[in-house]
């Protein structure tokens, strides 16, 4: 009566095979993996039109899932409408059934490759530089990535978070002056 998917991720093999059996047999379509890091995926590949529901909206509900999985659009349906309906919607490739394994396998890597440089993009985007000597902050904002100002830390942390700053002396610095003080007294 159930039949509904069911993802069972765990490192005891006996486990996951005794439960993904119990599973099954109380009416669940099981598929397991042995870690987290087997349980994630990177690319979904789905057919467009099928019985239930559509490529499309396995497209959508991928995505809303997150963003960053590359989704593939596998079809016998030839209508160029429906490739450009499904690219818009944000399938990632789009092949023609039938298809050559080699290129299905080609664009797939392409996929995959786009995803590598877009992760490796936003580290560096995130990243905020610091001058190792004087330790001024570059500012990108507004500007060109790797183009910004470089401003006084002071400066740059009442620019981003609108605050009036302050400047103390805190516990340490306070102790290793003290002491400083002592000695030259």
């Amino acid at each position: 009566m159930r039949n509904k998917a069911v993802l069972l991720v765990d490192d005891d093999e006996p486990i996951l095979l005794s439960l993904g059996h119990y599973l099954e047999r109380n009416n669940f379509d099981v598929q397991t993996a042995g870690s987290g890091e087997a349980a994630l995926f990177d690319l979904v590949i789905t057919d467009l039109v099928m019985d239930g529901i559509s490529g499309i909206e396995v497209l959508q509900e991928v995505k809303k899932i997150n963003s960053e999985i590359g989704v593939f659009i596998l079809t016998g349906q030839g209508d160029m409408t429906l490739a450009i309906e499904a690219l818009r919607a944000g399938a990632d490739d789009f092949l023609l059934k039938p298809y050559d394994a080699d290129e299905l396998i080609l664009r797939m890597d392409r996929i995959l490759e786009k995803q590598e440089t877009l992760k490796k993009n936003r580290i560096y985007e995130k990243s905020i530089p610091i001058c190792m000597y004087c330790k001024k902050i570059r500012d990108d904002t507004g500007a060109r990535h790797g183009a910004g100002r470089w401003l006084q830390l002071e400066e740059y942390l009442s620019r981003k978070s609108g605050a009036d700053l302050t400047h103390g002396c805190c516990p340490e610095c306070y102790e290793r002056f003290a002491e400083k003080r002592q000695k030259n007294a």
